[in-house]
């Protein structure tokens, strides 16, 4: 696999997990570590050019919070986080909406999929299909 795109702004998409997923709030540093690893693995297989275009989009957002709230992703209280992540979700601009969206999916990608994640859900699907459970 090659290095991990989202390295430079991990605390940034880490600040926008929490804000799509309150209960990544409570994540431990383990956890942490193999939601990054689900979404860096994920991101392996698009092209350079849009992984460069996810880490501009979320510095974008971090300059948005600082013009808005005077503080960046990191800082502001989760209401913020959301309430901004909500208006450019809104915004005119189709290619901001997508943006939201695609940092969703990646964050509830990485949160959801990890391993204690499943077994709490209860999430019990196996390549084997339904001959498995039985």
């Amino acid at each position: 696999m090659t290095a991990d795109p989202l390295e430079p702004v991990r605390p940034l998409f880490h600040a926008l997990t929490e804000a799509f997923i309150p209960e990544a709030v409570a994540c431990t540093a383990e956890q942490w570590a193999e939601a990054d690893r689900i979404v860096a693995l994920a991101l392996s297989g698009r092209p350079a050019a849009m992984r460069r275009q996810l880490v501009l989009f979320i510095r974008i957002l971090n300059a948005l919070a600082v013009l808005r709230y005077g503080r960046g992703l990191v800082s502001l209280a989760p209401a913020q986080r959301t309430r901004l992540l909500d208006a450019v979700s809104r915004a005119p601009m189709l290619l901001l909406r997508r943006g939201v969206w695609g940092l969703r999916t990646l964050a509830m990608m990485g949160y959801y999929t990890r391993s204690d994640t499943l077994d709490a859900l209860g999430y019990r699907a196996a390549p084997a299909g339904w001959e498995a459970r039985r």
